[in-house]
């Protein structure tokens, strides 16, 4: 089983600052792309950042110059840097990760979503 765990949404004013961190735990051989999605209710889930396992890192439009992508590789982990945050930052933010389990093929894993929220 593979489990990708994220922490640190919540509740920040505008023009504040959160960082989301998100652990990917279980029989994991490899992990390849990690990135970090949002979704608002009544709407598709959209791509905020990606980075590659050599460091590579892509970026929606939306987000550029205010979230930084990082990851650690040693630890399984991917982080989001989101700054100056906006009210239509507001979503829950999802992990997701392409992982090799050991003795097993690539797949796509998602963690459980957490909820970031900004407000006046």
């Amino acid at each position: 089983q593979v489990q990708l765990v994220e922490s640190g949404g919540g509740l920040v004013q505008i023009g504040g600052s959160l960082r989301l961190s998100c652990v990917a735990s279980g029989s994991i051989f490899s992990i390849y792309t990690m990135g970090w999605y949002r979704q608002v209710s009544g709407k598709q889930r959209e791509l905020v950042a990606a980075i590659t396992s050599g460091g590579s890192t892509n970026y929606a439009d939306s987000v550029k110059g205010r979230f930084t992508i990082s990851r650690d590789n040693a630890k399984n982990s991917v982080f989001l840097q989101m700054n100056s945050l906006k009210p239509e930052d507001t979503a829950v933010y999802y992990c997701n990760a392409d992982i090799r389990r050991v003795w097993g093929q690539v797949n796509d894993y998602w963690g459980q979503g957490t909820q970031v929220t900004v407000s006046s």
